[in-house]
């Protein structure tokens, strides 16, 4: 599926979070750095080349080290989301003037014949690494974004990621897609599905919406969770300067990433100051609809970047979540 020849398309979920409202502001991420820790990306993809400012393979195995060749199609499709530039063509993405700096971690393994791909927790702890220390021209990295997940409760990759929200960096994972159905065959919160880095408390975790507005059975639930977003049936780039549309938390992690390279723009440009992790993430949650849902499937709603930008009030969660993060 690819979008109209000689037009650009504004994609379903980024619509659904009423990121052109702040594009009509001005806001369409400029200067704002995101790392996208994946598979690599398609940096001669015609909506992502002008994006990607720096790269760095991880998997030796597969290249050297400024080789970040996508093979699964995955980190170019959530670069895309993110920050797919306002070309005239193609898809547009949340924040089209957000610099991109692309991390491979993933790599391909072949079980039982099958080709799937996984990242070891020690590639990704070099990735937020060279996160924490990245310094371009005056700018740094102020968004992760990790579309990935595994049951590992690694140590050392959580301390890896204290650190770099203690380097006011924020970290935004995906929630993972092991969801089950519930008693009665219905979607919904039956168990905590627990998948990391996505489940610990300093990231930022977001589960999956439809676009029209229903759950699906595949995002996971627990009360890590911050917020949702679209996550199915999402269309971004793809390898070879193509579209596709997929479905997963994966793809609902890159439509807060992108929020928060706006969020970043908005206030810092009505504030005249740099804000702190805390406060960008706390300026996230407060830009979400309220949904009469389990918390454990929702967090704290649906993100709704159409709303006002103010530092008046923090709801004692987030008070203490700057307390625990600070330190």
């Amino acid at each position: 599926m690819e979008p109209a020849a000689g037009r650009a398309e504004i994609p379903q979920g980024i619509k659904m979070i009423q990121a052109p409202e702040l594009w009509n502001q001005g806001h369409k991420g400029e200067g704002v750095v995101i790392a996208v820790i994946d598979s690599g990306c398609d940096v001669n993809h015609p909506d992502l080349k002008d994006r990607v400012i720096d790269k760095h393979n991880f998997v030796p195995s597969e290249g050297k080290a400024d080789d970040v060749t996508d093979h699964s199609g995955h980190g170019t499709h959530v670069a895309g989301t993110i920050a797919a530039a306002e070309n005239g063509a193609g898809v547009i993405g949340v924040a089209p003037k957000a610099e991109l700096v692309i991390l491979k971690v993933m790599q391909r393994i072949i079980e039982q014949g099958q080709e799937e791909f996984g990242a070891s927790n020690q590639s990704i702890i070099n990735a937020i690494r060279l996160c924490i220390n990245w310094n371009k021209n005056g700018k740094r990295i102020r968004v992760i974004n990790m579309s990935l997940g595994g049951k590992d409760n690694d140590p050392e990759l959580h301390k890896a990621i204290q650190d770099a929200v203690n380097h006011d960096i924020l970290v935004v994972c995906a929630a993972g897609n092991e969801g089950e159905l519930r008693d009665g065959g219905d979607c919904g919160v039956k168990n905590d599905e627990l998948s990391y880095p996505g489940a610990y408390p300093e990231v930022l975790e977001v589960g999956a919406v439809g676009l029209d507005g229903r759950f699906p059975c595949f995002t996971n639930t627990n009360l890590e969770l911050d917020l949702v977003a679209p996550g199915v049936n999402i269309q971004s780039t793809w390898p070879g300067g193509n579209y596709m549309a997929i479905s997963g938390t994966s793809m609902a992690s890159p439509h807060v990433a992108g929020a928060a390279a706006l969020i970043i723009n908005l206030c810092e440009d009505k504030f005249d100051r740099t804000f702190t992790e805390p406060e960008i993430y706390a300026q996230l949650i407060k830009r979400t609809d309220f949904r009469d849902e389990d918390p454990k499937l929702v967090g704290n709603g649906l993100l709704n970047l159409n709303n006002s930008c103010s530092t008046n009030t923090m709801s004692n969660e987030l008070k203490q979540r700057e307390l625990v993060t600070a330190h």
